[in-house]
Parts: C-alpha cells; sequence; structure tokens
C-alpha cells in the first residue's frame, strides 16, 4: 500500500506534468511572450494560487519548457547515434543532425522556444545550459572520436582569429586543436541556421527536396569540421 507521501508526491509529478502541457499548447496558441500562469491555471480549473505552488512565476514555468525541450532534443540525437553502429564518424555526424532536423519539425513550437527569438523580460537561467549542450558535445564527441583514431582535415586559421581559436578550443575543448574546434563551433551554428530556415519558412519557394538538401549540407558541415567519408 502506498504511503500518503508517495501518493502527494506521484499527485504533485501528475498535476506538474499538466501544467507544463497546457503551457505547451499556449506557445503553440499565442508565442512564448504571451505564456500567462493564469490562463494556464483558468485551462486546468485551477485557482492561479494552486498553480503558483508548483511554478512561482511565469519564468519558472519557461524555464522547466526550455529544459524538457533540450533534454528532448538531445536525447533524440543521442538515441540516434547509438543506433548506428560502426558506420564512421561522417555518417555519424549527418545522422545526428538528421535527428536534429527530425525532432525539430515534430516540436516547431518547443524548437521556436529554444531557438527562435529571445523572450522579452526573460533571462535563462543557468540550469538550462547542461540540456542545452547535449547536442553540441555530442558532434564534438564525434569529431573526438575521428581526431583520437585516424585523425582529421585540418584547416590553417588567419592569423587575427589564432588567440581567439586558442581561447575557444581552452574552454570548449582542450584535446582538441584551436582549428578544429572554431570549425566545429561554425558548424555548430550553421545547423541551426539550416534547421531554423527551413521551419519558420525562409526555404519556401526555395528549397523543394528538403530532406535531400539538408543531407548534402549535413554533409559538407561534417567535412567542414575536418570528417572524412570512407
Amino acid at each position: 500500500m502506498s504511503t500518503p507521501r508517495g501518493a502527494r508526491a506521484r499527485a504533485r509529478i501528475e498535476v506538474t506534468a499538466a501544467i507544463k502541457e497546457e503551457a505547451r499548447k499556449q506557445l503553440a496558441a499565442e508565442g512564448a511572450a504571451r505564456l500567462s500562469l493564469r490562463a494556464v491555471a483558468r485551462e486546468l480549473g485551477m485557482v492561479s494560487s494552486a498553480l503558483y505552488r508548483y511554478f512561482p512565476s511565469r519564468d519558472d514555468l519557461l524555464t522547466a519548457l526550455i529544459i524538457d525541450a533540450y533534454n528532448s532534443l538531445g536525447e533524440t540525437a543521442e538515441a540516434a547515434d547509438a543506433g548506428t553502429g560502426d558506420i564512421g564518424p561522417a555518417r555519424r555526424w549527418v545522422g545526428v543532425c538528421e535527428a536534429v532536423r527530425g525532432w525539430a519539425l515534430t516540436h516547431p513550437h518547443e524548437y521556436a522556444l529554444i531557438y527562435g527569438s529571445p523572450v522579452p523580460g526573460y533571462s535563462a537561467p543557468e540550469a538550462t545550459i547542461p540540456p542545452a549542450s547535449r547536442v553540441g558535445l555530442l558532434l564534438v564527441g564525434i569529431v573526438r572520436d575521428a581526431y583520437g583514431r585516424h585523425g582529421v582535415a585540418r584547416d590553417r586559421l588567419p592569423t587575427e582569429l589564432e588567440p581567439e581559436a586558442r581561447r575557444m578550443a581552452a574552454e570548449l575543448a582542450p584535446d582538441l586543436p584551436p582549428e578544429v574546434v572554431t570549425a566545429l563551433v561554425a558548424a555548430w551554428a550553421q545547423l541551426y541556421g539550416l534547421v531554423g530556415f527551413e521551419l519558420f519558412g525562409q526555404f519556401n519557394n526555395v528549397v523543394v527536396e528538403r530532406e535531400a538538401f539538408f543531407r548534402h549540407a549535413a554533409a559538407r558541415l561534417a567535412h567542414g569540421v575536418g570528417l572524412v567519408f570512407p
């Protein structure tokens, strides 16, 4: 038989999940900037004071949604990579990029929350950093494996960029050459640029065969960080 404390804990988990699900519906209908705790409470048949016991402010609810979105995206990318087997780092890279795109197309409003326009008045806390880093760390890991086993192609950096490249390498991946880390940061930005352009309509009347286009672009990003297809 469950204890009262256990039952309360389960009830809290269920209510928290219901609040976040209703908030996601609001994101889809109104956008993150118009997320309202009072509206969420009203839709759930709760009084506002009861909802505040779960999320003291709109920003707390936004943070929970952002962390959930980053973790969902990260889990999807990690699962895609885990299921690839020994196919080589370049193909692993493309598979992860395709998983990111697939998640975004399935969760457009959550993608917009984490990679769209900043929410006015909201500043993401440090708790969002580890979830936000999951895909980036996965891509770094793929390049690290390639560098350790077979090496990677390396382009020479412009002289004026060398100090910044060394700084980024020291902070992000000190075991990788600065020129590789610089290429990784650029590829990370380009990946989300490609996904965002498709998701937010910038490819309309420009790119028709989007899956094939994206796969080619992701392969070019792999080449840019020094990964070579066998």
